[in-house]
């Protein structure tokens, strides 16, 4: 994959723009049976939120010099996941949200059924994408990246770190025992996101290891970020509801260490990311620039 020398805006705009324009082709066309499904998935995907999941794709396969078509693939799939998991936790049953990426919830623009069967879907379309065409040289590394996504997002990753939330609602947990939850229900995809763009290209073990690393801390960095923003932003600037996580009595960075020492943590893990890019050339800039911009980002 090209190294584009744009200025990182020009860079992540351009890379917004194309995996918006897969997404639209992926997904089902809308005047096809079941429409009102088909509609509830497009609602949930197109046109809102950073992308920084197929950002990270996109970068590490820069790094790893993939073809830009295999990472597409990569990076749609992550970004279906990503969007499923959104649909359902915003459910009543879940958090019950009616806010998201500055519209209503998806059950809220349909109804509860028609979200949970949309984020099952989109779910499901994700690995068909991972599937349905060559994504490396060897079919059986291919078979690894369908699991290790697969791996990310259950029980043992984003399900699981989901579960531990709802269980954790209302209770006082330990700095250690919130980064377990956050390293499996946020840092698990992102993590995973950064993985398999890098293993589109050419990826020995020792760069897998130090981009492993990088996405470790990207992941629980984007979490404590997270938490700060939604103690201190305002709805209209987040797109989502701020202030749930207090309402709901939920253990964020901010109520366990306060803001200006989750800020701190923040920093620490942009520069413990950053450290593990050193083996890399000027094909990690991407990388490099996108660790800044989940760490310094107002919303």
């Amino acid at each position: 994959m090209e190294t584009n020398r744009t200025d990182f805006a020009g860079w992540m705009q351009a890379r917004q723009r194309d995996i918006e324009a897969v997404l639209e082709a992926i997904l089902p066309d809308p005047g096809r049976s079941p429409a009102r499904l088909h509609e509830a998935m497009r609602y949930a995907v197109l046109g809102g939120g950073k992308r920084v999941r197929p950002l990270l794709a996109y970068a590490a396969g820069e790094a790893a010099r993939a073809e830009r078509a295999r990472v597409d693939r990569v990076a749609a799939a992550v970004e279906l996941v990503h969007a499923y998991s959104l649909v359902h936790d915003d459910l009543p049953c879940m958090d019950d949200d009616v806010l998201r990426r500055g519209r209503p919830t998806c059950h809220v623009a349909y109804d509860e059924a028609t979200a949970l069967l949309a984020g099952d879907a989109l779910q499901s379309l994700a690995f068909d994408v991972l599937a349905g065409q060559a994504l490396c040289v060897n079919p059986a590394e291919q078979v690894e990246m369908i699991a290790l996504l697969a791996c990310a997002i259950g029980s043992r990753g984003m399900a699981g770190g989901q579960a531990i939330d709802l269980a954790s609602t209302g209770q006082e947990l330990s700095l250690p025992e919130l980064e377990n939850m956050h390293i499996h229900k946020t840092g698990e995809l992102i993590r995973a996101s950064v993985v398999l763009g890098a293993r589109c290209g050419d990826c020995d073990g020792g760069s897998a290891a130090a981009l492993d690393r990088f996405a470790r801390c990207a992941g629980l960095a984007f979490q404590v970020v997270d938490d700060v923003l939604d103690a201190e932003s305002d709805s209209e600037t987040l797109g989502k509801t701020a202030g749930k996580d207090a309402r709901q009595n939920k253990a964020t960075y901010v109520s366990i260490m306060g803001a200006a020492q989750a800020r701190r943590f923040a920093e620490d893990l942009r520069v413990d990311a950053l450290q593990a890019l050193l083996p890399f050339g000027a094909e990690a800039a991407r990388l490099r620039e996108l660790i800044d911009f989940i760490v310094l980002r107002r919303h």
